[in-house]
């Protein structure tokens, strides 16, 4: 959580992203949202195994609670980590 202008801008989550592995990471983002280009960031900056999901159509605020963007990107979650976490 996020108390203080300073303390927000000095968060930058793709400082330490590769430790994580070998533990797996799956981001989803929207084809339109404009944070598509962090999660593009931190995809690239992590190690296997890994996905990135581009959701056709959406914007970052519509994989909050359109059902037509949510239910792919939960459908995808369900699999990734099924096959991953298994």
């Amino acid at each position: 959580m996020v108390t203080s202008v300073g303390l927000h801008m000095a968060y930058f989550p793709f400082a330490q992203i590769e430790t994580i592995s070998p533990r797996p990471l799956l981001l989803i983002a929207g084809e339109n949202a404009e944070t598509l280009q962090f999660s593009r960031t931190a995809y690239e900056a992590a190690k296997e195994p890994k996905e990135l999901m581009v959701v056709p159509g959406a914007s970052h605020f519509d994989l909050y609670d359109k059902p037509a963007y949510v239910e792919p990107a939960v459908e995808r979650m369900a699999e990734f980590f099924t096959k991953h976490l298994a």
